[in-house]
């Protein structure tokens, strides 16, 4: 499946299907939250979010790909992500797009 951010794919005449979008929400482990408090004092990388908002992104596009996949698509086109707080230590991660099927090669 072919992923990408513009709203073409070069060389492919394309036909739309539609939105696909795929989410997921993540909790913060207690440990990520008491070393980033840490790193808040000394600077540093918070490496612990930044590995969990990755997982997210990962299973959020996943689940992307598999609605494109039942819709019979190629590839996406457009693809955002969007990231937000839904509560104190829990993040979603939303990812979207629209899913085309080629009609030909040019």
């Amino acid at each position: 499946m072919t992923l990408v951010n513009t709203d073409y794919i070069s060389g492919r005449e394309l036909q739309t299907l539609g939105l696909v979008k795929g989410s997921t929400i993540r909790a913060k482990h207690l440990g990520n939250d008491i070393m980033a408090a840490l790193k808040m004092i000394v600077g540093g990388e918070l490496t612990g979010y930044g590995d969990m908002i990755s997982e997210a992104r990962a299973i959020a596009t996943k689940r992307m790909v598999e609605e494109a996949t039942g819709m019979g698509a190629d590839a996406v086109v457009n693809v955002r992500y969007a990231t937000s707080s839904v509560a104190r230590s829990a993040a979603e991660v939303l990812v979207y797009g629209t899913a085309v099927k080629y009609l030909s090669d040019r």
